[in-house]
């Protein structure tokens, strides 16, 4: 049952990529107390280079949650893609996104990445504030059945964010470097002050369930007084390529046996490919939310505007 709040809630949104900006862009037009928990084991492209260069959080993920944050004006449109833009041609900086030089050297001149983040957001005007998961950058580890076509049956050990995510076998479990790593106290105390937690979507296995093997997250997340939200991804991604909407639901279940759900958000394509599915959340003790949400252009992201609907509902605004 949906708690009635006298105000706007308090909403803690964790991820990374473009899963977690299409929930942010949701739910800045529902709130303005709203928080991102951001991963922090990119290690490709533009913030792997960062990473490398000047041992620091990599920026990309979170450069991402800010500019999802931008207002829709205008202005916040302007910021948001100068944000984003890269660097083109062949030399030092090419392929670099503008955002992330602007949060690495910031972060270099304050020695404080929160403190860095929230220059930015100031600066840009956003809706809501951007914290990483953790105050130091981790690394993605997975088991992966299946990786060699000659040997199906074996299984293999993928490091590395960019690999585990663009890996042909099939993920059967991560975990993250350094073993136990420290959240962030920011972050920890923003699910603890939050009305409702929303996991997802994204990529399952190095965007979402990631932040649920940082111990102080995940108990958190496990003991908050606030409602968790379930978003489920439009299609299967390539982490989960074949999995159906319940198998999602499971592997979140096998990193994290105490996470209990009180919504799950469920596209009507995706979540028709599970007849059980409905059935298997009412099991444990979720309500199951069915809406097109979808663009109308037929790619798979999340329209932020029927997204922003399925969650007011399930949060009764």
């Amino acid at each position: 049952m949906t708690r009635r709040l006298s105000r706007l809630p308090a909403v803690a949104a964790l991820g990374g990529g473009h899963g977690l900006a299409a929930t942010l862009s949701a739910l800045r037009r529902l709130t303005p107390d709203l928080t991102a928990v951001v991963t922090v084991a990119d290690d490709g492209g533009s913030s792997g280079r960062l990473r490398d260069e000047f041992d620091c959080l990599p920026p990309g993920d979170l450069r991402m949650a800010l500019a999802a944050l931008c207002d829709d004006d205008s202005e916040g449109r302007l910021w948001a893609d100068v944000l984003q833009s890269r660097f083109s041609g062949n030399g030092p900086l090419a392929g670099h996104a503008i955002g992330n030089l602007l949060i690495a050297g910031l972060w270099q001149k304050l020695g404080d990445p929160v403190e860095g983040l929230d220059m930015v957001g100031q600066l840009l005007g956003v809706r809501g504030r951007v914290l990483p998961m953790s105050a130091v950058p981790l690394t993605i580890e997975a088991d992966v059945l299946g990786v060699r076509p000659d040997a199906p049956d074996e299984i293999t050990v993928v490091h590395g964010q960019a690999q585990v995510a663009k890996t042909p076998g099939r993920v059967l479990s991560v975990r993250l470097g350094p073993d136990r790593p420290p959240a962030h106290p920011a972050a920890v105390a923003a699910l603890r002050a939050a009305d409702f937690i929303v996991l997802g979507p994204g990529s399952w296995f190095t965007s979402v369930l990631v932040h649920l093997l940082v111990p102080e997250l995940a108990e958190a997340v496990v003991t908050s007084r606030a409602q968790r939200i379930l978003v489920l991804n439009l299609v299967p991604a390539d982490e989960t390529a074949g999995f159906s909407p319940a198998a999602h639901i499971d592997v979140l279940a096998d990193h994290a046996p105490t996470l209990r759900l009180d919504h799950v958000i469920a596209d009507e394509r995706f979540a028709g490919l599970d007849g059980h599915l409905g059935t298997y959340v009412e099991s444990l003790g979720a309500q199951l939310h069915i809406a097109r949400l979808g663009m109308r252009d037929g790619s798979a992201r999340h329209d932020p505007l029927l997204l922003a609907a399925s969650l007011a509902g399930a949060m009764g605004l």
